[in-house]
């Protein structure tokens, strides 16, 4: 019994230690994946602003074109305009920042489908309004689901799958 006095602390010292050890170990890794979680989210928020500027501007252009080509009487009758040649070079760059700024095909080829079309409308080529709204419906769907993956757009608006949003 005698042995058990003097090993007995020195095993209780050594579970204390090891315990200690593994408790900072599981402190550490719980730490790290904090981190690592707000890390992802600050990510995330910042993907969504500057996708959130680069469709923005995009959309600001092609509101630009829309109008202008509505109020021009040389559109698609060979008569160059300035201004919506302006306009149409800048749809594109606004397209390429989208392009490098999403994360998502789906938003990519919306934004160019987009662009095609506001661009077939100013050499003339007729295009009924309702097409432009689909595709821009589309655009804004893709925009949304990269900003916010997994996540449904708000009830009653509907989205490029044919979803009503009703249940």
């Amino acid at each position: 019994m005698g042995s058990w006095g003097t090993l007995g602390p020195a095993l209780l010292s050594l579970a204390g230690v090891a315990l200690g050890a593994g408790g900072s170990l599981l402190g550490q890794y719980l730490v790290s994946r904090a981190s690592t979680r707000q890390l992802e989210m600050q990510e995330s928020a910042a993907h969504r602003a500057e996708l959130k500027n680069v469709t923005l501007k995009f959309l600001s252009i092609a509101s630009r074109l829309e109008k202008a080509v509505l109020t021009s009487p040389h559109v698609g009758v060979g008569a160059a305009d300035p201004v919506i040649d302006r306009l149409v070079d800048d749809l594109w760059l606004a397209h390429a920042e989208i392009d490098l700024s999403a994360r998502s095909e789906p938003l990519r080829g919306a934004a160019y489908r987009y662009a095609v079309r506001l661009a077939e409308v100013t050499r003339g080529e007729h295009a009924e309004a309702s097409a432009l709204r689909e595709l821009q419906v589309q655009f804004f769907d893709a925009a949304y689901d990269d900003m916010w993956p997994g996540q449904r757009r708000a009830a009653g608006i509907p989205s490029r799958r044919g979803e009503t949003g009703q249940g």
